[in-house]
């Protein structure tokens, strides 16, 4: 899967969740979930539950710990889906 698609896959998945629209629009890999769009770790989980969904696989506890922004949860996903 391409960066791209993978990115706009992402976000249709976060956009829900979004406080700061503002760091939305500008996002990049280096966006960072909590600091950057303002999201709760409440939501947080909504949002792995839901790229789980989205991509047909399954996170484990340390996986979520380390998907705190764009760029570790591309990491993540695209390595889930070669496993």
């Amino acid at each position: 899967m391409t960066k791209d698609i993978l990115i706009a896959k992402l976000k249709a998945i976060i956009a829900p969740y979004v406080q700061d629209e503002d760091a939305f629009k500008n996002l990049t890999e280096d966006t960072d979930f909590v600091k950057d769009l303002k999201i709760n770790s409440a939501n947080l989980i909504d949002i792995i539950l839901d790229i789980e969904d989205e991509f047909d696989i399954r996170l484990e506890n340390e996986d979520m710990e380390q998907m705190l922004d764009v760029k570790s949860a591309m990491q993540i996903i695209n390595s889930k889906l070669e496993g």
